[in-house]
């Protein structure tokens, strides 16, 4: 699955919504871009006027004068720059910084069956690859874009209303101009297309290698990796160098078509002069405008460029927001803590359920344990009562409201849920805990980590709480971050706890005595343990067996050792290990 790209215009509303956020710093700056290029555009007049007052006849008073206002008027229009400069900055700052929030708060708040189903690779390349590539747009290109589009449509006008005729001839490479762009856009789209999403692909696979480094080694898969990291890298360098060409052709066919409205004028005047029908400074002014649009149109070749590229990274951060929600706020509130499951079946692929209506009430205040063997459905079954992905059919409710119904954050006070897969978010272990409240006492923190049993090495540590841990600082090793994990679940205090081999990854003995602190630190709190260490269920109030995305057996651990069925053979077989 791949993640959406938003359409042309929807991107080109989006984009404009986000400006709209600033209107003085837009103000501010349109209004230098606004006195800068009338103050470009008279220069050049004060030239041409200067030269028509020299060919008649004037005094050294009158030169001096116009070179005083002339240089003022410079002077003026180097200050007008740098304001305009440093307010376009600020302004493209803080729209990059609100693409950055909008889009971290999109990602954050997309639907996690969406996030795997559509892999590492696409969402880490629009949060990186993509954002960098508008930054340098965002930043410096808008300022830039305004000020040449002021620029050129000043510059025009002014032409026109001095001279009509001549300045007809500052339009001629636009024609052919118009011509190159279409051939060019017509290109660079989709080469711009392909190219973010090749380097999407190697983000993927570059994180993936990384993070299953020791599953690598392990099978001596190295040289496997390095092939498709090889092909996908060549892939890049093919698309790259294709849309450089398209570049490198738009540049230059720009500077060559540009260089023809200054040698125009100059030709018209030679004639147009000594026949009365326009005087030198008149042909000296719309040449130097022809001069002095050659540079803003050549960087507006530039610019389109980037722009081409950051447009198609846009669409793939606006494409974010396209992803539906897997649900639809009802208001409603849970009238208690029982959790549901009723006829509940599910899919990851049409016409291949993994769960097949499932019945199951789980009972305030207790604990259940999950197991079966390997593919049976029981982590399915879990993220369905975590509220992970809404069922095919059938609904998982608590306290009579589906799960699909509550928002992420009534979804998260009522149910959490644990798996092996931990992390660590870089930070002091202090953030890292807040992270489940974000108000927690020194007292709190402690109290969580004492009752994981992590707190005597957190003492340990020379910053204890204020300890950086995460990329770049101390590594804790996984039996540390699984404790650090189910602090912080301990310290969001769900009514519900969803633990899928939460402790795995722990020597036996170690995560029997965690669970069992946890069961403490959770009591009057339902849990539900998915384990493939039978003792877990063991020590469960209770016991769900599935075979096959169905539960064939449900009771207590003596009941179900009893009955001498599917249950009874795992525990003498795990007995016996």
């Amino acid at each position: 699955m791949k993640l959406p790209i938003a359409a042309r215009p929807q991107v080109i509303s989006r984009f404009w919504a986000v400006i709209r956020r600033f209107p003085r710093l837009i103000a501010t700056v349109l209004v230098f871009q606004v006195v800068a290029s009338l103050i470009v555009v008279a220069t050049p007049w004060l030239i041409g006027r200067l030269l028509d007052l020299i060919v008649a006849g004037t005094t050294r008073a009158e030169v001096t004068r116009y070179l005083i206002i002339i240089g003022v008027l410079v002077a003026a229009q180097l200050l007008l720059t740098y304001l305009g400069e440093y307010f376009s900055r600020v302004f493209g700052q803080a729209v990059f910084a609100q693409l950055r929030e909008d889009l971290v708060y999109s990602v954050t708040h997309m639907p996690l069956s969406v996030v795997e189903a559509a892999g590492t690779g696409d969402l880490i390349g629009r949060t990186t690859h993509d954002i960098d590539r508008i930054q340098f747009l965002v930043q410096r290109g808008i300022y830039r874009i305004i000020m040449i589009v002021f620029t050129v449509v000043v510059t025009y006008a002014a032409a026109f209303a001095l001279a009509p005729v001549l300045a007809l001839l500052l339009l001629a490479p636009l024609i052919p101009l118009i011509f190159v762009l279409r051939w060019y856009m017509r290109r660079a789209v989709p080469g711009y297309q392909a190219e973010s999403a090749q380097w999407a692909t190697l983000s993927g696979i570059t994180t993936e290698t990384v993070q299953q480094h020791s599953t690598v080694d392990a099978l001596n898969l190295r040289r496997v990796r390095n092939n498709i990291l090889d092909v996908a890298i060549t892939q890049i360098w093919n698309l790259e160098r294709y849309t450089a060409y398209l570049r490198i052709f738009l540049l230059n066919a720009v500077i060559f078509f540009l260089q023809t409205p200054a040698l125009l004028v100059a030709l018209a005047g030679a004639w147009a002069i000594p026949n009365g029908y326009a005087t030198l400074g008149v042909v000296t002014t719309i040449a130097l405008y022809g001069v002095q649009l050659s540079y803003p149109l050549d960087e507006l070749s530039y610019w389109v460029d980037v722009l081409q590229s950051a447009a198609t990274s846009l669409a793939r951060i606006f494409g974010v927001d396209e992803v539906e929600s897997d649900r639809i706020a009802s208001g409603k509130q849970p009238t208690s803590n029982a959790v549901s499951v009723r006829d509940v079946s599910f899919e990851y692929r049409p016409e291949h359920p993994v769960l097949h209506g499932v019945d199951l009430e789980l009972r305030p205040g207790e604990t259940l344990a999950i197991v079966g063997p390997s593919g049976a459905g029981k982590s399915t079954l879990g993220r369905m009562i975590a509220g992970i992905h809404p069922p095919t059919s059938g609904s998982v409710t608590v306290g009579g409201v589906p799960l699909v119904e509550l928002t992420e954050s009534q979804l998260h006070q009522n149910v959490a849920l644990v798996t092996q897969e931990h992390h660590v978010f870089v930070g002091t272990i202090a953030d890292n805990l807040r992270l489940a409240k974000p108000d927690a006492t020194v007292e709190q923190m402690w109290h969580v980590l004492k009752s994981m049993g992590a707190a005597s090495w957190v003492q340990e540590l020379s910053d204890g709480l204020d300890t950086k841990v995460g990329s770049g600082a101390l590594t804790l090793i996984p039996a540390q971050a699984q404790q650090l994990a189910l602090a912080r679940i301990v310290l969001m205090n769900p009514h519900t706890l969803i633990l899928d081999e939460a402790t795995s990854l722990m020597d036996p003995t170690a995560a029997r005595q965690l669970e069992r602190s946890l069961g403490k630190a959770l009591e009057g709190r339902s849990v539900v343990a998915i384990a493939h260490r039978l003792y877990t269920a063991h020590d469960a109030d209770r016991v769900a067996v599935m075979v096959d995305g169905r539960i064939v057996e449900l009771g207590t651990h003596d009941q179900l050792v009893a009955r001498g069925g599917e249950y009874a053979s795992l525990w003498r077989a795990w007995q016996h290990e």
